[in-house]
């Protein structure tokens, strides 16, 4: 994110590493743009704690706060020491009527994350571990131009490692390695050093939904 936020450095907090920025469910009035260090965004489902993602400097987090007036949906902890512009709603209409462009911009992005979030998470909630790690490639399609893909074969080619793929599939690298490689035995994947190309994701599209279905249903029923 491109944004001059020279002028607003009296709004900068400090965090330590392994610092709580903010926890889910507790009531929050301000959103965070990062300057230096990074962040980990962290959901608990069920009795199990798992990373969402990781923010980096120019990216921010928390804006639900002040577009819906919601409880946080996520915790935040600092994974290095990290300098964070605070914007409340107060000082916020001060960055939105002092620079318009910045307004829009932030806007647009704001639009995009809240997408994007919902999406990550309805990823973490299927239970089936084979069905996680599909649904990250048909997110991960989903956000592709269409200019840049064969729609008719279905073949896509996601220049990202088995460990982005276990990131975002909530697990860990080496059991993400292991479905990976039933996929590849049955042809549905092929997966190189920095890449990874999937045969048909129209095929990953129909598995996923399947397996939703079937979750859907057997919960249902308890």
């Amino acid at each position: 994110m491109s944004l001059d936020l020279s002028k607003f450095e009296r709004f900068a907090k400090i965090y330590k590493a392994g610092q709580i920025v903010f926890c889910e469910y507790e009531p929050g009035d301000a959103f965070y743009l990062i300057q230096s260090g990074r962040v980990k965004i962290v959901k608990i489902f069920g009795n199990i704690e798992k990373t969402i993602d990781i923010l980096k400097p120019g990216e921010f987090f928390g804006e639900m706060a002040l577009l819906e007036n919601a409880p946080r949906s996520a915790s935040i902890i600092a994974l290095d020491d990290c300098k964070l512009l605070e914007f409340n709603r107060s000082n916020f209409q001060v960055l939105m009527t002092g620079n318009p462009q910045m307004a829009l911009k932030l806007l647009g992005l704001f639009a995009k994350r809240i997408y994007d979030q919902k999406r990550r998470f309805a990823i973490l909630t299927l239970s089936d571990e084979h069905a996680r790690v599909a649904d990250v490639f048909v997110m991960l399609a989903e956000g592709l131009d269409p200019e840049d893909t064969d729609a008719d074969s279905g073949k896509r080619m996601f220049n990202h490692s088995v460990a982005d793929i276990a990131h975002w599939a909530g697990m860990s690298p080496d059991r993400c390695r292991d479905i990976l490689n039933h996929f590849q035995e049955q042809r549905r994947v092929s997966v190189f050093q920095d890449r990874i190309e999937v045969t048909n994701i129209h095929d990953l599209i129909r598995f996923v939904s399947s397996r939703r279905k079937l979750q859907e249903s057997q919960e249902s029923q308890i």
